[in-house]
Parts: C-alpha cells; sequence; structure tokens
C-alpha cells in the first residue's frame, strides 16, 4: 500500500527572499501522519501557525502568499512543489521571516535538502484527491484546468514574445508516470525581464532577485552566464510552480492539469472551484500494485 511521508530529521538552511531581499532561516522537521504542511512563524512575539491549505492563500502576485490575520508566509510555491515530487505528507516549516529563501530559483535544493534529510515512510495510507469531472477557471485568454486521468500529467501554454523564449518550447505536457519531477523540472529556474526591473522594485517586489536565483533576460539574450539549464526552462518552471500551487490542496492529484497562460492567481482560485464542486472530486487511497503513480528510491514520479 502507499503510505504517508515525512522527513526523518532536521534540517536547516538559510538564503534571501526573492521579493523581500531579506535574509531568512528556514528548518525542516518532521510530522506526524495526517498533519499536512504547516508553516511556524518563530519570529514573531507569539509564534504563529498557518497549515497549508487553499483558502489560506491570500496574496498570488508573483508568487503564492499564506496570509493568516496580518501574518504571511510567502513564495510558498517552489518548496511545496519540491514536497509534492518527493510525496512529502507531512512537515512542519519553521521561519524567521515572512519569505521562504529562494536560493538558486528553482526546486532542486529543496529537493536535496528533503533527501538529505530522508524520507520516513508512515503506517498510514496516503491519500489523494482523484478527478472526476472536469474544472475550469479562466480570466481573460488565461485559464487553467484539471480533468480525468488515471494518473497524474502536467500540461502547460506560454506566449512571451521575446526573441529567446521563443526560441525555446513554449508548450509542454509531462505524463509523471513516464516522466522524473527530479530530473525534468525540479532544476527550472524562476525568470524575468531587465525591462521589468524598475517597476517590481516601486513596487518592493524582486528585490533580493539576481543572476544567482533567477533566468533574467534582456530585450535579446539570456544575461546569465552559464545560460539555460533546460532548453525549455521556461515552461517547465511554469510547471514547477503550477505543481507547488497545486499542493496547497495537501494531497496529490490523480488527474491532468493544463494551464494556458496562467500564474498563481489562477493556479489558486482553480483549486478553490474545485473544492466547491464536491461532486468533481474524491479522495482515494491505492495499494502498491492499483497506484497509478510510481515511488522509486524514495522519490515520487521518478
Amino acid at each position: 500500500m502507499l503510505v504517508q511521508r515525512t522527513i526523518k530529521k532536521v534540517i536547516e538552511t538559510s538564503g534571501v527572499g526573492l521579493h523581500s531581499g531579506k535574509k531568512v532561516s528556514m528548518r525542516l522537521r518532521p510530522a506526524a501522519a495526517n498533519t499536512g504542511i504547516v508553516f511556524y512563524r518563530l519570529d514573531l512575539d507569539e509564534p504563529v501557525e498557518i497549515k497549508v491549505s487553499p483558502t489560506m492563500v491570500g496574496e498570488t502576485v508573483l508568487s503564492t502568499t499564506l496570509v493568516k490575520d496580518t501574518v504571511k508566509v510567502s513564495t510558498i510555491e517552489h518548496l511545496l512543489s519540491a514536497l509534492a515530487g518527493l510525496g512529502i505528507d507531512n512537515i512542519y516549516i519553521d521561519l524567521n521571516a515572512e519569505e521562504i529563501p529562494i536560493l538558486d530559483g528553482s526546486s532542486a535544493p529543496f529537493v536535496y535538502l528533503i533527501l538529505s534529510a530522508g524520507i520516513k515512510e508512515q503506517n498510514n495510507l496516503k491519500k489523494f484527491i482523484r478527478i472526476k469531472e472536469k474544472i475550469t477557471y479562466s480570466k481573460g485568454d488565461s485559464w487553467a484546468s484539471l480533468q480525468p486521468y488515471n494518473g497524474f500529467s502536467a500540461s502547460f501554454e506560454i506566449n512571451f514574445n521575446h526573441p529567446i523564449v521563443n526560441e525555446t518550447q513554449q508548450y509542454l505536457c509531462l505524463d509523471f508516470a513516464n516522466n522524473s519531477y527530479v530530473d525534468e523540472i525540479s532544476r527550472a529556474r524562476t525568470f524575468g525581464f531587465m525591462r521589468d526591473v524598475e517597476y517590481l522594485r516601486s513596487k518592493n517586489l524582486g528585490l533580493g532577485g539576481s543572476l544567482d536565483n533567477a533566468v533574467v533576460l534582456d530585450e535579446y539574450k539570456v544575461l546569465n552566464p552559464s545560460g539555460l539549464r533546460y532548453k525549455d526552462e521556461f515552461v517547465k518552471h511554469k510547471i514547477l510552480d503550477a505543481i507547488g500551487d497545486l499542493y496547497t490542496l495537501g494531497y496529490g492529484i490523480i488527474g491532468a492539469f493544463h494551464g494556458h497562460k496562467s500564474g498563481h492567481a489562477i493556479n489558486n482560485l482553480l483549486v478553490r472551484e474545485l473544492l466547491l464542486n464536491q461532486q468533481a472530486w474524491e479522495i482515494v487511497t491505492f495499494d502498491q500494485q492499483s497506484a497509478p503513480v510510481r515511488y522509486i528510491d524514495g522519490l515520487a514520479w521518478a
């Protein structure tokens, strides 16, 4: 049978927040079965606990941010994506600031951190949300959908009018029964355009961004000396983000996701719409033989 997972031991890292530019320390701790993903803001006079759920997402401008009263935990999508990719159900995440460290702009450092701590299987069955009916959320010419599929696949279409992006693949579909999250997705970095830097910083966004934690493009080229990690890194990062946004549900999905020019806002509104349509989904568990997702050597979708 497929069982829930946590990490074996406490592990820590530190870095800067992509948008705040502030240094932050983060500690990951094992959690009991059925705990879910829980953040703790330990820098406040009274520590505040925020459990991940779609309804706790309060801001979605260039990142996904949990908000509880006036307390925030921001830019959670890359860490959640790594947790989803490795099948981690239960974990405590301690922070001494409001933003997750951006590290290298992908989920690969979080994957490494989790694997360094080790993955511990628990006695309770792992739960999934199985999509029974198609759900779509759209705004303007952007939309995202979830529909029935016996496994998990993610597809995405971007449309950036830039010579470098135009040279890369702007549409990608990955079936994670046949593709590894760690190999195919985790190293894709967030990206941005030099033309937007001044505007973002006027809004107190992107203050920690640099060539060390993002792919940066001017009008004609990639400015990072090492270039791209994948030939289709841009669309792969959008899939990475979407997997993280979907994991605010707290469960893996048995179904197919498709995004068309969607971002954090539409992704969050999609999962909220899903929860409102209770006939469109069900909670399921699997034994090893019947599972439409695979776990090899401690890796989900490996």
